[in-house]
């Protein structure tokens, strides 16, 4: 086998992976952008629709972000009036996010959107929770390097 087959796009998983997240990604921004969201802000949503009042590392331990990401788009957010974040008054290192009203009713204009992107993705019902299955596999299983780019 020749050194540098493995170094062949076409034997790449990361790049099938890398393309087809940024396909899925982009399919949000028609219904997104009329409301002045981006797909990580509305990932924040999903956390936050779910449970209310979680800190920010808390946030970021769903989403598999760090602060560094969150902090400046959660600020934007709170200039939105869709959320407000509050110091723990027991630890001030501790900021917590909360729904404002606006964050709530804006939760009735985005839940349709699951079922309008998901139609435009031709997978059938098998396919597409046998993908779910294998990518959460991936994220949750594989011994992912941590956020500071250790090896595995």
């Amino acid at each position: 086998m020749d050194r540098y087959e493995s170094l062949k796009l076409e034997n790449q998983l990361c790049f099938p992976l890398y393309a087809a997240a940024r396909e899925v990604v982009n399919l949000y921004t028609p219904y997104l952008a009329p409301l002045g969201l981006t797909y990580t802000q509305y990932l924040v949503f999903l956390v936050l629709w779910e449970e209310d009042d979680l800190t920010v590392g808390q946030i970021g331990e769903r989403l598999l972000l760090g602060t560094g990401t969150l902090t400046p788009m959660l600020k934007k957010l709170e200039n939105a009036g869709f959320i407000s974040r509050h110091r723990q008054e027991t630890d001030e290192r501790v900021v917590r996010i909360r729904l404002t009203d606006e964050g709530i009713a804006l939760r009735d204009k985005c839940a349709d959107i699951p079922s309008q992107v998901g139609s435009c993705i031709k997978l059938s019902p098998d396919k597409a929770g046998a993908l779910y299955q294998l990518l959460y596999e991936i994220i949750k299983v594989s011994g992912l390097p941590d956020r500071e780019g250790a090896a595995c």
